[in-house]
Order: structure tokens, then sequence, then C-alpha cells
């Protein structure tokens, strides 16, 4: 399984790498005795700014209902009218992957247990934004800011709302209808996915930063394999995964829209600003 998890991790790294830049921030740029050379932060600095983001995310994908608009509320209407229907065929569902649960190879449902996990989940996204720090590749290092801001902002959500709900789990035997709110029992943590919720954020947040649909594809097949390990498991019912995922795609691309924003603002243009001292010149560019 580690062997697994290193292939994911070189792969991650090694698409991010190959794929060129939508954009390019050039923070300042000095030219002195006629060279010219970028000018970036060192890694403490960058860890402490990223470290700022990453609040920032979490604090505007919580407040941003506050400024929803009608077709915001439209998409909450349309997730819940999903999740609604999909509650209502609970039974069946379940009982129709629990039952096909031994025709599925175990490394796969193993797969799909351990991609979810928290420390394991945490230490992929951690790798991917370790190496854009270290290899100062501000793609990869943007890509990892959104991965783990994504992954707690719907981490801690769906925490909240599995304490509130607590809503009992298929093994438990008590069927869809059973809620135990405040029980703090692991067979009444079902609604929603935690599993879910880290593997989709991981890799909603990794689809974004390639256009080719055929790599997309790729990357939604894998993520595709934890909530579905989870309701062959019996861990879940689908509408728990369903929620999961629809509240993954949302805070990712709220996040992701709330990073690029000013990055956005002029594309294919170029702001110059110049900066004139005694002995150098610093010219500012963003492209």
């Amino acid at each position: 399984m580690k062997q697994i998890f290193c292939v994911i991790i070189f792969s991650i790294s090694n698409l991010l790498f190959s794929q060129q830049t939508d954009s390019l921030e050039i923070d300042t740029i000095i030219v002195e005795d006629s060279v010219v050379l970028p000018k970036k932060n060192s890694i403490g600095r960058q860890l402490v700014v990223d470290g700022k983001q990453i609040v920032n995310n979490i604090a505007h994908s919580y407040l941003s209902p506050l400024s929803w608009e009608k077709k915001n509320w439209v998409d909450v209407g349309g997730v819940a009218l999903g999740t609604v229907l999909f509650y209502s065929i609970d039974h069946d569902t379940s009982k129709y992957f629990t039952e096909r649960r031994e025709k599925v190879p175990s490394v796969v449902r193993k797969f799909g247990d351990y991609f979810g996990g928290p420390q394991n989940n945490y230490g992929i996204t951690s790798a991917v934004y370790l190496t854009g720090l270290f290899t100062k590749n501000d793609k990869i290092r943007d890509t990892g800011v959104l991965m783990i801001s994504s992954a707690t902002t719907a981490g801690l959500l769906q925490t909240l709302s599995k304490t509130l709900v607590g809503r009992a789990r298929p093994g438990a035997g008590k069927g869809k209808f059973y809620f135990k709110p405040f029980s703090g029992e692991a067979n009444y943590r079902s609604f929603p996915s935690g599993h879910t919720v880290l593997v989709a954020t991981t890799m909603f947040s990794l689809a974004k930063q390639f256009s080719n649909p055929w790599v997309k594809a790729g990357i939604y097949g894998v993520g595709l394999i934890t909530p579905l390990s989870r309701v062959w498991d019996g861990a879940h019912f689908f509408s728990d995964v369903f929620l999961s995922a629809a509240i993954s795609y949302f805070v990712v691309e709220g996040t992701y829209k709330y990073m690029h924003m000013k990055k956005n603002k002029t594309p294919g243009k170029i702001a110059w600003k110049l900066n004139v001292s005694p002995n150098m010149i610093g010219l500012n560019g963003v492209f």
C-alpha cells in the first residue's frame, strides 16, 4: 500500500511539473549591472504567506453564504433535492452494494479506505504543497494550498454535521431512519462521509489544474474508489457520499475562484510597476 501512495505522489508531482503555468507572477525584478533576477520569497516567508492564505480561504468559504446570489441558492436546492432522492432509496442501494462487496478485489477496497484516511490524505496534500514550496514551483504550491484549504473547510463542516445528525451507519443494522445525535459513537457518524470529503477535495483540486478531459477522467476515476468502497463496506449510505462529494465540489470551486480572483483580473495583459532607487531599478510585473 505504501508503494501505491509513492506512485500517486510521484504521478501528481510529475503531471503538475509537465503543465505550463496558466499565469505567471513576478513579484519583483531587479535590474542591476545589466542582470535581470527574479526576486522570490524565502521558504520561511512563503510558508507564512501561504499559512495566511489558507486561513483566509477557510474564512471566505464560511462567510461566502452571506453574499450568495440566486444561482448559488439554486445549487444548494439541487444538492438538497439530490440528497433527498438518494435518501429515499438508501435501503436498496446499500443492499445492492454490500451484496457485491466480495466481488470487488480486496486491494481496491483497502485502497479506498486507506486513501480517505485523514492522516494519509493530508500526507498526500502536504507532499504536494511541500514539493512546490521547496522547488519554488508556484503552480504546485498553489495546488497544495487549494487542497489543504478545501480539505480543512469541508472536513470541519462534515465533522460538525456528523455529531449533530448522528445517523446510524448501514453496518449498525438500525436502518436508514435511525439517528442518535451527539452520541459520539462510531456507529452513529454516517452522515456525511469524512473519507469522501477528503478524497473529493483532493481530486477536485487536482483536476482543476488540467484542461485535458482524459487526465480529468483519470483523476475522477481514482477519486471514485473511496466513496464506493465506503458503501461496499457498509460504512455509509449512498446519500452520505453523494452529499459529501457535492460539498467538496462547491468548496473547491469557491476556494479556487477566490484564490485566482486577482490573478485573472486582467488576463492576457501585463501590469508593470517601476521602482527606482540610487543603485538599482525594481520592476514589478504580473502576467
